[in-house]
């Protein structure tokens, strides 16, 4: 199974995050909603998970399983 680049999701990720926010304050914007539906839908194809909050998970989760165990103090 190929899996995405890190960096392309977390940025991609992020985007949705934005969008996310952008539309909850201008719900009834066009171009708000379509940016942020076109970002769900790349993320449920890179994912490939049929929700945009499935994606969103198994994305967090992919990204989390690189990261390096915290350092003790």
């Amino acid at each position: 199974m190929l899996l995405p680049d890190k960096e392309t999701l977390a940025r991609l990720l992020s985007h949705y995050r934005a969008h996310e926010r952008a539309v909850l304050v201008q719900p009834h914007e066009p171009a708000l909603r379509r940016r942020f539906e076109d970002t769900a839908y790349t993320l449920c194809v890179l994912m490939g998970e049929r929700t945009a909050r499935e994606a969103v998970h198994a994305a967090e989760r992919y990204l989390a399983l690189g990261r390096p165990a915290p350092r003790p103090p």
